[in-house]
């Protein structure tokens, strides 16, 4: 079937034989030199994007999912808004049951800011797909954890890089739709 890369993944096809694009930026997101450059021009681009198209789309959406988060600091209150690339847990064909998120940091050394803000303050809003949707984070740990770990690999191998690269052990979380105006 046609459609971007991740459209595909979503719909859980072509997981076998990635695309010579995919399997290019995949190695590429895998170096030093990404993890160096990329947090400074991604998420700009990505925010960018996601203005001009009213919130329907990130550029990073060609390969992977996404979504911007807007979390609470944990440090100063503050609302904070990032793009990130998400994988998505439902039926297929269906809206999205639950994201997940990886708090890779491109496999640098520290956790990335948004993960402390989602631990202090878990009740957050996403922008996915030209909607708002308010959410409840949690933090996996144990089995849950293990089994999502494994899920988001096969999803996208080049989280094994980042994990092999860093010692600290990359926090996920899942956020699962909250009813309206639960707080």
């Amino acid at each position: 079937m046609k459609g971007t890369a991740a459209q595909r993944r979503e719909r859980g096809e072509g997981r076998g034989r990635p695309e010579r694009l995919e399997r290019v930026v995949q190695r590429l997101s895998s170096t030093r030199t990404f993890a160096r450059i990329a947090p400074r021009c991604v998420p700009a681009l990505d925010r960018a994007v996601h203005r001009l198209t009213g919130g329907r789309t990130l550029l990073s959406a060609r390969l992977l999912p996404g979504l911007v988060l807007t979390s609470t600091g944990a440090r100063t209150g503050q609302a904070r808004r990032t793009p990130l690339a998400c994988m998505t847990e439902g039926p297929k064909g269906g809206p999205p049951a639950a994201w997940v998120l990886v708090g890779s940091n491109f496999g640098r050394p520290g956790h990335p800011a948004w993960t402390a803000n989602l631990l202090a303050h878990p009740e957050a809003e996403i922008s996915w797909r030209g909607r708002d949707v308010p959410v409840r984070a949690r933090l996996l740990r144990g089995a849950e954890r293990e089994a999502a770990w494994k899920a988001v690999v096969a999803f996208w191998p080049p989280y094994a890089r980042y994990q092999a690269r860093v010692e600290r052990e990359i926090r996920l979380f899942r956020l699962e739709p909250r009813p309206d105006g639960e707080e």
